[in-house]
């Protein structure tokens, strides 16, 4: 059954009792809700992704971080005005500030949509990988995983809308078509020369829900209700589960998205983890969602420099924009105003 992890202080949710009996459901039901509207974090076992599976993955993504440096620059994200492809450290900022990590952002593989007049920019985000010639398995082991993910996250979500008493099905609409999936390979490998422990900065995911696979080195705080951060460390075979900005607007902050961060690893040892963002199609319009206590909603977190809207393509354009300045000005300028 569902329990409190001791080391964490999060909540872990076995997934698989979506399959058991009546008082099963009910207790995924009650453990789901209580997580996603005091925390906003949980941990999450019974997805049925195998031990195989993830080795896999762990072994393609290692692979590639040991990659001579001009192999992955080879595939550097400043190549694409889609913003996939490889950051150096250091390349990426949260909050203004540098991420002390290096990465590898991936996608689903989609012809290059490029806005035609009238279009909305955002449509930039659509397009191909880049993949490094020297390790094919890298392509066969992530595309496979974001399928896999996929089919967690579209079941989590549709309990999680259960747990709450709205329609299971209600944002399927939402992922028909191209949802915007996309995961992300990182390395942080360890303390900045110059002392910082910003692995990346505390920060809000946009979507829908993000599922983190984490190495055995810990350093992901999630932060409290009072300021304070809670560490969140490994705990095999699970995966850390976040809500995203958009769930929280479409509930009026009955379902929580928290801020987190992750500090860098002590010296020079390396932490390697792969959030899974689980996204909506970029044109998809987020309707609020239709469930019984609606009216007990405390509201959404305002933060009048991050607004949000209701189409999901203006919110993650707007972070791309800001995370990723170099690729911003190479192949966007136009756009720059739209990060601000």
């Amino acid at each position: 059954m569902t329990q409190q992890y001791p080391l964490t202080g999060l909540p872990v949710i076995d997934l698989s009792l979506a399959d058991g009996s009546a008082a099963d459901r009910t207790g995924l039901h009650d453990a789901l809700r209580a997580a996603a509207t005091e925390v906003g974090f949980f941990q999450l076992t019974g997805h049925g992704i195998t031990p195989a599976e993830t080795a896999a993955l762990t072994s393609a993504m290692r692979a590639f971080f040991e990659l001579p440096e001009a192999d992955r620059l080879a595939v550097s994200n400043l190549n694409s005005p889609h913003f996939r492809g490889y950051t150096r450290t250091g390349d990426e900022r949260t909050g203004g500030s540098q991420d002390w990590r290096d990465q590898l952002d991936i996608g689903a593989e989609l012809p290059p949509h490029v806005p035609a007049a009238g279009e909305p920019p955002y449509w930039w985000l659509e397009g191909p990988n880049q993949w490094p010639a020297a390790l094919p398995e890298l392509r066969t082991a992530t595309l496979g995983w974001i399928d896999r993910l996929n089919g967690v996250a579209g079941r989590l979500l549709h309990e999680l809308l259960a747990s709450i008493g709205a329609k299971p099905d209600f944002y399927d609409y939402a992922f028909a078509g191209h949802p915007h999936l996309r995961l992300k390979l990182v390395r942080y490998p360890g303390t900045a020369p110059d002392g910082a422990g910003q692995g990346v900065g505390a920060h809000k995911d946009y979507g829908f829900i993000t599922l983190l696979l984490q190495d055995s080195v810990g350093g992901l705080q999630v932060e409290r209700a009072d300021g304070s951060f809670l560490e969140v460390p490994p705990l095999e075979g699970a995966f850390v589960v976040n809500l995203g900005e958009l769930l929280e607007v479409a509930t009026d902050g009955y379902l929580k998205a928290t801020s987190h961060r992750v500090v860098s690893p002590p010296g020079a040892r390396e932490r390697f983890s792969v959030p899974f963002f689980y996204n909506p199609r970029l044109d998809a319009h987020i309707e609020p969602l239709e469930f019984p206590h609606a009216h007990h909603a405390p509201g959404a977190t305002q933060d009048p420099g991050n607004p949000l809207f209701a189409e999901f393509g203006r919110n993650e354009l707007k972070g791309y924009l800001r995370a990723h300045p170099e690729v911003t000005r190479r192949h966007h300028a136009d756009l720059l105003p739209l990060a601000s």
